[in-house]
């Protein structure tokens, strides 16, 4: 794997009802308990865009060279973490180059998903595998929908999300 940082990004809420997003939820228990890489740059509140968000992770992926990157969006209908292997644009569809069965190996409430869904999470993860392929570089990607951290969900969230981070790493 290409040195570099670990990037993680996480979205802005988008909905009325919404007072925050689990994704940032997520990685924001990570950081205050000191959890994550050090070299990780957390880029959050991405904004819930189809243009802007590809905009802002890439530029970002440009400029730190991350040796992976970790897009992180809110799945308030699933129970577990769910790891996109691909990404769809009309008939064209992308696989990441991580090996997402092999990240979930040791976790216990994770799964492997086929669909990113149709709205800026998939467009997202799309444009940022499609950069790294245009340009070339060394840098693995994926993204994982987090689930609502209920009270019961969070630990084993939490637990689970660090084991995928660990296994990218590695």
């Amino acid at each position: 794997m290409a040195p570099g940082p670990l990037l993680i990004t996480s979205f802005q809420p988008w909905r009325s009802h919404q007072l925050s997003n689990s994704s940032d939820d997520l990685i924001a228990a990570l950081q205050s308990d000191n959890r994550l890489p050090e070299d990780c740059i957390w880029s959050r509140n991405v904004p819930v865009s189809f243009e802007l968000a590809p905009i802002r992770v890439i530029s970002e992926v440009c400029k730190y060279r991350p040796r992976a990157v970790v897009c992180c969006g809110m799945a308030e209908r699933r129970a577990y973490l769910s790891v996109e292997r691909q990404a769809v644009r009309g008939e064209n569809c992308l696989i990441t180059s991580a090996n997402v069965t092999r990240l979930l190996q040791k976790t216990q409430l994770s799964v492997v998903s086929e669909d990113a869904g149709s709205y800026v999470c998939n467009a997202l993860y799309y444009s940022v595998l499609e950069s790294i392929e245009r340009y070339k570089l060394p840098t693995a990607a994926i993204f994982v929908h987090v689930p609502i951290l209920s009270a019961e969900r969070k630990r084993p969230v939490l637990e689970d999300f660090m084991e995928i981070v660990s296994a990218l790493a590695s």
